[in-house]
């Protein structure tokens, strides 16, 4: 685990979390308007959070198992695939898990491969993610 140290320097093998938090009717509304999800269920009438709320457990692992920050380079989120399973209700509590799958270098630049996993207390599976991160942008001379 990369604790003390920053994204960059996790390694393939390293487990993120488990982390468990309630889902917010706050939380939802706030990434939604963020994300232009304007539409009623997400800003007025909040009981399910969506798919894409995977990304703020991303951060929520990475500020609990890197708490030095994100590194001294800039990062670009380069791909993402996530599958929803089924919804995370507001007032929910979910466990969210992951692990760094690999890390390589192509052509000059390192990458991430994070694999994570989000189940409310009860084991049901919500969301699963694959996410690419480049690591570093310019190529080191």
């Amino acid at each position: 685990m990369a604790i003390g140290r920053y994204v960059t320097d996790l390694d393939k093998g390293d487990v993120l979390g488990p982390l468990d938090y309630t889902i917010s009717k706050f939380v939802v509304r706030e990434y939604c308007h963020a994300n232009e999800l304007h539409q009623d269920c997400f800003q007025n009438d909040v009981r399910v959070a969506p798919p894409t709320l995977v990304h703020l457990d991303k951060l929520r692992l990475y500020k609990h198992a890197c708490p030095a920050g994100t590194g001294p380079t800039a990062r670009v989120h380069y791909e993402y695939h996530a599958k929803h399973h089924s919804p995370a209700y507001v007032g929910e509590r979910v466990i969210v898990t992951g692990h760094i799958v690999d890390k390589y270098v192509k052509r000059g630049r390192p990458y991430l491969w994070y694999y994570l996993e989000v189940r409310t207390a009860d084991g049901r599976l919500v969301t699963t993610s694959n996410d690419l991160t480049l690591l570093k942008y310019k190529v080191e001379s």
